[in-house]
Order: structure tokens, then C-alpha cells, then sequence
């Protein structure tokens, strides 16, 4: 997979406003901002990115992705800094 085929299959599942997606074609690394994780921990808004990805992570497709996910107001706490 791809860095935009990733970042696709995220955004069709998740609104987001911003979105990244960066890896070497196995390892991927994600800064994803959605109103949706509002009021959700830190474990809940990873599963509903991996819920994003569905049997791509299942075989393997994406092996491994970290992320770092923040609501709109916690982006703009960060990017203020």
C-alpha cells in the first residue's frame, strides 16, 4: 500500500481535518485531527482509525501504523506551540 492509499481509506471512514500519513511501505506513521474523538480516550480513537483500515490490517497490508490523533481544539492547543 501506498501513503495516499492509507490516507484514503482513512478519510473515507473518518471526517478528519487534517490528515497525514507518512511510512517506508511497511512502517506508517499518521497525525490524523477528527471531531470524532472528541470525549474518547486515547485506545478509543485508535480503534476507530483501525476500524478505518478493516481487513488491510488483517493481511497484513499495513503492517504497522502509529498514530498520533487529536480532536480540532487539541490541533490548534499544538499548533499554536
Amino acid at each position: 500500500m501506498t501513503a495516499e492509499q492509507i490516507q484514503a481509506l482513512i478519510a473515507a471512514g473518518l471526517p478528519c481535518e487534517h490528515l497525514t500519513v507518512e511510512g517506508d511501505g511497511r512502517h506508517w506513521f499518521a497525525t490524523i485531527v477528527s471531531p470524532e474523538f472528541e470525549g474518547k480516550r486515547l485506545i478509543a480513537r485508535h480503534q476507530r482509525v483501525y476500524a478505518t483500515l478493516g481487513d488491510h490490517l488483517k493481511t497484513d497490508a499495513v503492517h504497522a501504523l502509529s498514530m498520533k490523533t487529536f480532536t480540532p481544539a487539541e490541533w490548534a492547543a499544538a499548533s499554536s506551540q
